[in-house]
């Protein structure tokens, strides 16, 4: 293997670029790198009732037994936990589980915005030069990635945040900022991996797959677009949030079920400043890995006058 074809990403804490431990790693390469593997992908892998019996799967009492090999080879860190291991009666229990609530504090006040979710994440300050985000050549198409096209219009010129969970993470997501949260849409789909490796081939997987769309209106950073994509292996996606309801930043939204997944979220133009070192480490092609809490911009010093309708 050669060095290009592994996944790497700059790790905002040691200060370094590292080599991800994929999960799965030789599936997904034979799956979307060999012609066998891509018949069986369109054939089988892609379709929901695949996923849904892999969840069962991982939801059966003898899956238990896999959890502590996983958590040694991938080195989570146990005193996080909110459970202790032993309480878990399967590994999508495991999986989805619950942190303490001082495991992921909160950065800065209210104008910043912060990671939804634990991952890998990339940023693009501006939607219009999106294209070749994974692989030169390939377009990048916002009215379909949100399923509404009058709805990606008000969002035009704007910024765009993508946070890609390994199935290592932490798999709970969360709300970036405070405001009051609309209904979940679901975008009917199909279930693609989100991994580079798919992507890279295949940009438009982000916007093939079953995806959930949100509305939080916020007093300070305007009406954020908030999609949760599922993934090859995703038993559900679950929204835990009250909809219609005032929302704290950090507040939990929901959870995904076993496999990788993505979280994008969407301003609108000249709302935010992304923090400098995700937008030079976007420009250079490296995903940034940083834990949910953490800041991902700040409030645009020019901030619009926006109030939240009741």
């Amino acid at each position: 293997m050669t060095e290009s074809e592994h996944i790497v990403y700059f790790d905002r804490y040691l200060g370094e670029t590292r080599v991800e431990n994929v999960y799965g790693d030789r599936w997904l390469r034979w799956t979307y790198g060999s012609a066998p593997g891509r018949f069986l992908l369109e054939t089988v892998v892609k379709r929901a009732l695949f996923s849904r019996l892999y969840g069962r799967y991982m939801s059966r009492p003898a899956s238990r037994a896999r959890i502590r090999p996983f958590i040694r080879e991938y080195g989570l860190d146990e005193s996080e936990f909110a459970e202790t291991v032993d309480s878990f009666p399967d590994f999508n229990t495991f999986f989805s589980r619950r942190l303490k609530p001082d495991a992921r504090p909160l950065a800065g006040d209210e104008s910043i915005a912060v990671f939804p979710a634990d991952g890998r994440h990339l940023v693009f300050p501006d939607l219009d030069r999106v294209d070749g985000v994974y692989a030169k050549g390939q377009r990048f198409s916002l009215p379909e990635l949100v399923g509404d096209r009058d709805l990606a219009a008000c969002y035009a010129g704007g910024s765009l945040s993508i946070s890609r969970l390994c199935p290592v993470d932490y798999h709970r997501f969360h709300f970036p900022c405070a405001g009051r949260a609309g209904p979940a849409t679901e975008i009917p789909g199909h279930l693609y991996s989100v991994s580079p490796f798919s992507l890279r081939r295949r940009l438009a997987f982000l916007w093939h797959n079953r995806r959930y769309r949100t509305v939080l209106e916020s007093p300070r950073f305007g009406p954020v677009l908030c999609l949760e994509i599922g993934a090859t292996c995703v038993g559900s996606v679950v929204q835990t949030y009250r909809n219609n309801g005032d929302i704290a930043r950090g507040d939990e939204k929901g959870l995904f079920r076993f496999g990788g997944s993505c979280v994008i979220l969407i301003f609108e133009k000249a709302r935010i400043h992304f923090d400098d070192d995700l937008v030079a480490n976007t420009t250079r092609g490296l995903e940034t890995y940083a834990r949910m809490g953490d800041r991902l911009a700040r409030l645009s010093q020019l901030e619009p006058d926006f109030h939240v309708s009741r």
